[in-house]
């Protein structure tokens, strides 16, 4: 993705997660910007790059931080769930680089502090996830407010209609660069299914995580409730574990991945919302508690494991009702997910169709 970013082309680029995005599309960025810096105009960022999550918004500014250190770039962050004031002022010091989640953008824009005058970079990060949380109006509000001569790049893990559609609209005659790949997942991460009746999926799960070799894990329910109690459920079994979804304070979700990162906390339990913003290293295992309604999705939650290098273990559990789901998954990743029997609740699930 470099050279034609460099050379100032649109850019459509798929990878899969953990596959080096962010640098692809900030030292090119990076590069361009102090070839001849001059400094932000108030409330006029050089550079505007859209992410569907705060925590991923955080994760990018981090990037750009420490790839520009011992520069003169400043780059923020606007995102939900933090004060206005502070935003406000810096945008009007002026900043280079405004990293933003859609939603909190649109207010800023709404208020008068971002202005896109000087905008000649325009970079849309995990764009499949970006339209699956539906913010697809909003990006389209966004990108018609840019100038006209700009450059556009959009990255995705995954190259659906939806991407494909949005992808024609916002860019002009671009390079497109794919990560070749077997499957729709890496092969750092090994697959199980564990076939399970809905009321024995708890202690299956307490089994699982105490067991050898879990050093951090991530579990996914569907619902925030469902994960509050998913949550308390293992704490009471005395496995370390937090709940993080949107409904919890800036600072609480911080706190809480904080404490991940740092091996205080060995599970954590996400619902789809958070997958893509959930940057802690040495994730062992992902368990899908219960399978994802889009099978796009379980891409982007077992992507959290097996990074750079490293082998993850993806384990899913399947009661009766979720065969068509299965079934799906199974077609996205081109894999068959192998049943692992050696468990003291497995169930025959007769209806499974390859």
């Amino acid at each position: 993705a470099i050279p034609p970013l460099m050379e100032g082309h649109d850019l459509m680029g798929i990878a899969q997660t953990g596959g080096g995005k962010t640098a692809a599309f900030s030292l090119p960025m990076i590069n361009k910007l102090l070839e001849d810096y001059q400094k932000p105009r108030q409330n006029m960022p050089k550079v505007l790059i859209l992410a569907p999550t705060r925590e991923l918004a955080q994760q990018i500014e981090l990037c750009i931080t420490t790839f520009s250190k011992g520069t003169r770039l400043k780059s923020l962050v606007i995102a939900g769930g933090q004060p206005y004031p502070p935003q406000t002022n810096k945008l009007r010091r002026g900043v280079d680089i405004l990293v933003a989640t859609p939603g909190r953008l649109i207010d800023h824009i709404g208020r008068n502090n971002v202005k896109f005058n000087d905008t000649a970079t325009f970079i849309l990060d995990e764009a499949d996830r970006m339209l699956d949380m539906g913010f697809i109006d909003d990006v389209r509000d966004i990108a018609a407010a840019l100038p006209q001569d700009h450059q556009t790049v959009m990255f995705s893990a995954t190259m659906n209609p939806k991407v494909r559609n949005l992808s024609k609209s916002l860019l002009t005659a671009p390079v497109y660069v794919e990560i070749e790949r077997k499957t729709a997942v890496a092969d750092t991460i090994s697959h199980k299914l564990m076939n399970v009746t809905r009321r024995n999926k708890a202690q299956l799960l307490c089994d699982i995580l105490s067991g050898d070799g879990v050093e951090k894990a991530l579990v996914f329910a569907r619902t925030e409730a469902g994960e509050d109690e998913l949550s308390n459920a293992l704490y009471e079994r005395s496995i370390r574990s937090d709940a993080i979804h949107g409904e919890k304070r800036q600072r609480v979700r911080e706190k809480i991945l904080m404490n991940s990162r740092e091996g205080r906390t060995k599970v954590l339990v996400a619902t789809d919302v958070a997958a893509r913003g959930i940057d802690v290293d040495g994730i062992t295992h992902v368990v899908n508690y219960e399978l994802p309604i889009e099978p796009e999705n379980y891409v982007h939650r077992v992507g959290r494991t097996g990074r750079a290098g490293e082998k993850g273990i993806a384990i899913s559990f399947c009661d009766p009702s979720d065969v068509r789901l299965l079934k799906n998954i199974e077609q996205l990743i081109r894999v068959p997910i192998e049943v692992d029997e050696d468990h003291d609740f497995h169930i025959d699930v007769t209806t499974r169709t390859k």
